[in-house]
């Protein structure tokens, strides 16, 4: 069977994608220079190799992403008809669906790169496998003078999922311990301060029922000049390129040096981060798909039972002759 050809996903080898990218514990500054940006953990092997393998790896992501469609419905579904004028007092499923504190569950992807770090690319090929309607897309950007006024987790808490949508964080949270440290926005003593609130509030979120996951997209400092480089060349490419991108590229040292504190400082077992080797666009897309299939898995979700007698309602259809007349009205227009 050729590589595009695959009807079934394929799980990865050596654990899951969830174990093989989690970022080593002890609290400690990650080692991001010993993670290869253009390795492919987990990776099962297929036949051939170069073009095989992207259009296995897609054909996977497309298969997955079907599945997660699915998993997002349920999540909706449940928060649905938890709060809907129909819903039970208690509930129940088919699954066990997580309910923080008896609250409907959401997720909420965090995604996290350097610049032209593929956050965009991602977004578009992973979550665009979803219903968009259960989907919840923020990005940030430099802070507004609204939100200055505020805790820097004011923006952040205004932009969380509803409970049942999956949500996804193009930047977050976390520039406040990046942009902030590297270019001194604030003192380091209040940067610092900010890894204990950012696991406060990871924590806070975890015991209200929402799920994270947190991805940081590795890339290396030589194909961010190459992909920097098609922005420069390609004049439809024109709109992802800003001046600043190279200043930011100036500081790529100090870059890495902030993102391995925050990756050590802020891992937890209830917030776990996850790096994902990203040099290889279609790996990347492959490995956060199977990031979401497995822990959607570990939700253990399913679709809510009627909160209403369902043999009476079918036997009030019947009795009211609609699907009859609705016939008539199609064959006699």
């Amino acid at each position: 069977m050729r590589a595009d050809e695959e009807t079934e996903i394929v799980a990865p080898e050596g654990g899951t994608v969830r174990q093989l990218l989690r970022v080593p514990s002890g609290g400690g500054p990650v080692d991001l220079g010993a993670v290869d940006p253009r390795s492919t953990p987990g990776l099962p092997a297929v036949t051939g190799g170069g073009k095989d393998r992207k259009v296995w790896a897609r054909r996977q992501v497309g298969l997955i992403g079907a599945g997660l469609g699915r998993q997002q419905e349920m999540l909706y579904a449940t928060a649905k008809a938890a709060g809907g004028p129909n819903a039970p007092a208690s509930v129940p499923s088919t699954g066990g669906a997580r309910l923080g504190r008896g609250r409907p569950g959401r997720l909420l992807l965090v995604l996290q790169a350097m610049d032209c770090g593929g956050k965009d690319g991602t977004v578009k090929r992973v979550a665009g496998a979803m219903n968009p309607l259960g989907l919840h897309i923020r990005s940030f950007g430099p802070p507004t003078r609204q939100e200055l006024r505020y805790d820097f987790l004011w923006r952040i808490r205004r932009a969380l999922p509803p409970p049942g949508y999956v949500g996804v964080f193009n930047r977050s949270h976390y520039e406040d311990v990046l942009v902030a440290r590297v270019d001194a926005l604030v003192p380091e003593e209040t940067w610092r301060a900010r890894y204990d609130q950012i696991n406060a509030f990871e924590r806070e979120l975890t015991d209200g029922g929402v799920t994270l996951v947190k991805v940081m997209l590795h890339i290396s400092s030589d194909e961010q000049a190459r992909r920097l480089s098609e922005r420069l060349t390609d004049p439809t490419k024109y709109w992802k390129y800003q001046p600043s991108d190279l200043d930011s590229r100036a500081r790529w040292d100090d870059y890495q040096a902030a993102y391995a504190e925050a990756l050590g400082r802020c891992d937890t077992d209830r917030a776990p981060w996850f790096l994902v080797p990203a040099d290889r666009k279609w790996y990347r897309d492959w490995a956060v798909a199977h990031l979401l299939r497995e822990t959607f898995e570990g939700l253990d979700l399913g679709y809510p039972a009627a909160g209403f007698d369902v043999e009476r309602e079918r036997q009030r259809l019947s009795n009211s002759g609609g699907s009859g007349r609705g016939e008539q009205q199609v064959n006699g227009r």
